[in-house]
């Protein structure tokens, strides 16, 4: 098992990122695809067709968003964590995520940089 940890800069506002992590509507319009989420804690969720699921464990309006994803019949939690930091005209955004399959963690890696916080990050600055 590994853990993934990396910070990003995005040029928006803690209160946008949030609603691009928890705001199905605005899920679709970053990512391409219909998504299921809510904020109510013990909710299940679904991104990008089903490829990604889990349950939402803790939400923090604005600040932070806590997840377990589902990787088939692991036993050990695989918990995210993402907290959102206002960083002058930016926000600083934290993910970590532990607790990854060996075999999995190269793709969660790069899904979680190219297409998760680089498509958000596209998504409010679409001429950079």
């Amino acid at each position: 098992m590994k853990t993934f940890k990396k910070s990003f800069k995005i040029n928006a506002e803690p209160s946008d990122i949030y609603s691009a992590l928890t705001n199905p509507f605005t899920i679709e319009l970053w990512s391409g695809y219909p998504s299921e989420m809510s904020t109510e804690e013990g909710s299940e969720f679904s991104l990008w067709d089903g490829d990604i699921t889990g349950r939402n464990l803790e939400f923090i309006q604005d600040k932070k968003v806590v997840q377990e994803w589902y990787f088939g019949d692991q036993t050990e939690k695989s918990i995210v964590t993402i907290t959102i930091l206002p960083d002058r005209e930016n926000s600083l955004v934290t993910i970590e995520h532990t607790n990854i399959p060996d075999e999995e963690f190269s793709s969660i890696a790069e899904g979680w940089r190219d297409h998760y916080f680089e498509a958000i990050s596209n998504f409010f600055n679409p001429n950079f």
